[in-house]
């Protein structure tokens, strides 16, 4: 018989083989269910690109016709009789400047009319005496030519001084500062007491009529703007107001300072539409490059080259694609090369992409649509 110890060493080797073979064979699963492993993915679906881009520009609404109105002469303003927001008709007063210096002309004008009257009167039967005896043979011929002159000189003399007496009561007119048409205001620069020159704006009125939006274009989209594009005017205080502008003036240069040019758009009459509100422009575009929007997530980077991971419908495996990217929007990048309608590519998860890689498609790819709206803040948000 064989003894209990010399069993155990019999039985012991025979355990750890059984022991191994169970540990290579759950290796060999456990690997076997690795290489297997398929990977769910989110996808966009790349459509055609558009055509045609969005400019969008926000600027504020401003009369057509703005009249910066000044005295036309130097003046101590001793009455301002409109305040900013006030309508006004054309012929009021708006301020006046004090005009005894101009009054005072006028009378010195009137005393110099009254000397230069007299003298033609003395002059004219000086004239008269000199024909009379011309006549008569009693003077000669020089002595009536003197007499003639003498008259034309007191002549001229009277008219000068006449001109001079209406130019001092036209000075005196202008201490009163009135509007030209119907309008409201919207500017004051000076106040009463103040002492200012001839031209010195005082008082801005708006012209009532046409509407415009001022609105300041970079140099590359001003070839976009031409006189008569017709372009839509949305207004922030009332998102349900839309009216259809049409651009009416181009600035020929750019602002020294912003490097922007000035565009002005005109507008329909429209009683909702107020001076000084704010509205944004938006005109269409020809895009010189076509190119397509994915959202930011599906953007990676390989060897400091941006790829994207593009998923291949029939083998289900996603592949690494360099890509061009052309500028970055609000909730995407825009790609100019290395796309093309109807790929797929992964949306999230791209820090997971390995080439190759078995992946599962979830859900319904969602369609990326390269519209200037998408590119605007509307694009489709990944599911």
């Amino acid at each position: 018989m064989f003894s209990p110890s010399y069993t155990r060493v019999r039985i012991l080797p025979t355990i750890l083989l059984t022991v191994a073979a169970l540990a290579l064979a759950g290796c060999s699963e456990e690997k076997a269910e690795t290489v297997e492993v398929v990977r769910p993915v989110k996808t966009v679906e790349i459509a055609k690109a558009d055509d045609t881009r969005i400019l969008d520009y926000s600027g504020s609404v401003r009369a057509r016709t703005e009249m910066n109105l000044g005295f036309r002469i130097n003046g101590k303003i001793t009455e301002r009789l409109v305040d900013i927001g006030q309508r006004v008709k054309s012929g009021e007063l708006l301020a006046r400047i004090d005009a005894a210096d101009y009054e005072l002309s006028v009378r010195s004008a009137k005393a110099s009319l009254d000397a230069a009257e007299r003298q033609v009167e003395t002059a004219e039967l000086v004239r008269n005496r000199a024909e009379q005896l011309f006549s008569k043979d009693v003077a000669p011929k020089s002595q009536l030519e003197q007499a003639v002159l003498s008259y034309n000189q007191a002549i001229a003399t009277r008219d000068s001084a006449r001109s001079t007496l209406d130019q001092a009561r036209n000075q005196v007119s202008y201490a009163d500062l009135t509007s030209d048409q119907n309008g409201i205001v919207t500017a004051v620069s000076a106040e009463v007491g103040q002492v200012v020159g001839s031209g010195t704006p005082v008082v801005t009125v708006a012209v009532d009529g046409e509407k415009e939006v001022l609105i300041a274009v970079p140099e590359m989209d001003i070839a976009q703007f031409k006189p008569g594009k017709a372009v839509k005017a949305g207004f922030w205080s009332d998102a349900a107001l839309t009216l259809q502008g049409k651009v009416r003036e181009v600035a020929g240069s750019a602002d020294p300072q912003s490097r922007t040019f000035a565009v002005r758009v005109s507008l329909p009459n429209d009683p909702n539409v107020l001076l000084g509100m704010t509205a944004r422009i938006e005109a269409t575009a020809a895009n010189a490059q076509q190119a397509v929007s994915i959202p930011l997530s599906a953007l990676a980077e390989k060897d400091s080259q941006p790829i994207v991971w593009t998923v291949d419908r029939a083998r289900e495996t996603v592949h690494a694609r360099p890509v061009t990217v052309g500028d970055f929007t609000g909730d995407g990048v825009r790609i100019s090369d290395g796309l093309k309608p109807g790929d797929l590519v992964v949306s999230a998860g791209t820090q997971f992409m390995t080439e190759g890689l078995k992946v599962k498609i979830d859900a319904p790819a969602e369609q990326q649509s390269a519209s200037a709206d998408d590119m605007q803040g509307n694009a489709q948000r990944l599911r």
